[in-house]
């Protein structure tokens, strides 16, 4: 993989380029690990290679390297999907301007951990039923699950996934498919995945996995006393004092499930 450079290295960079030979220290992966780059007054080097200076380097974007020029982290389908640099090093992602993992107050990579434990993944076949990113799966593979069924159902955040460090490649315990899996669930086996994660995009976007329809085959699907995390979080708490946590926690109820709010989402068990 090659560089991934935010505004923030690339200014320290630029900031010595006329200090040709100095040897600058920094992150090319998104803070996974640090580089060593050589100076120069057009260009900078790493790993053998030289790589221009960016002539505009936005904010909140990442660039990677195409072989021939930086160009950022994004794709134009149907949605404009696009990565983008947290202060925290593991990077968040939007699509149409909506962020979809939690930055403010913590990693998005660290905040999937915590989330992770709920389900306690040792041992266990889980189902991840919104990928994006893939954080819940590498912190389940990191946690010992047996098996991690990862569904995406948007190309485009399958590729931004191939060009994130953080990202954890399919392979080994990691199953991950190109699939809506409010359609994919219907093929699950009965009582066949230990536990569930979760993490649909807001109501307006997904509407069909916030569905009793889709909650009972979530059911269906997970083995007596298997655990689900929902995320929720609080969409429209304040301009229309919608309670998104507990109408989910009402339809989890009635698909067969106890439940409990649990920070931003419900903890469910069946």
């Amino acid at each position: 993989m090659g560089p991934l450079i935010t505004s923030g290295v690339h200014e320290a960079l630029v900031a010595l380029r006329h200090d040709c030979g100095a040897v600058v220290e920094c992150s090319l992966d998104l803070g996974r690990s640090i580089a060593a780059v050589t100076i120069g007054a057009s260009a900078w080097e790493w790993d053998g290679r030289r790589f221009p200076y960016i002539e505009t380097c936005r904010d909140r974007t990442v660039y990677f390297w195409s072989g021939e020029a930086f160009a950022p982290v994004a794709r134009f389908g149907t949605s404009l999907i696009k990565l983008v640099p947290t202060e925290w090093g593991p990077p968040t992602f939007e699509i149409d301007g909506i962020k979809m993992l939690p930055t403010s107050r913590v990693s998005p990579y660290e905040d999937a951990a915590a989330k992770v434990a709920m389900i306690e993944p040792r041992g266990k076949v889980v189902l991840d039923t919104c990928g994006g990113l893939g954080y819940f799966a590498a912190w389940c593979v990191q946690g010992g699950a047996a098996r991690v069924v990862s569904f995406e159902k948007n190309p485009d955040v399958l590729w931004l996934r191939s060009l994130n460090p953080w990202s954890p490649p399919s392979g080994g315990a990691l199953e991950l498919a190109l699939g809506d899996v409010s359609m994919a669930v219907q093929a699950l086996p009965d009582a066949s995945i230990d536990a569930i994660l979760h993490d649909p995009p807001r109501f307006g976007i997904a509407g069909e996995l916030y569905a009793q329809s889709f909650y009972d085959q979530l059911a269906r699907v997970l083995k007596r006393r298997g655990r689900l995390f929902h995320y929720t979080g609080t969409p429209n708490k304040l301009t229309s004092g919608r309670d998104v946590p507990n109408e989910v926690a009402r339809r989890l109820r009635a698909a067969g499930f106890t439940t409990e709010l649990r920070g931003d989402g419900v903890l469910a068990r069946k």
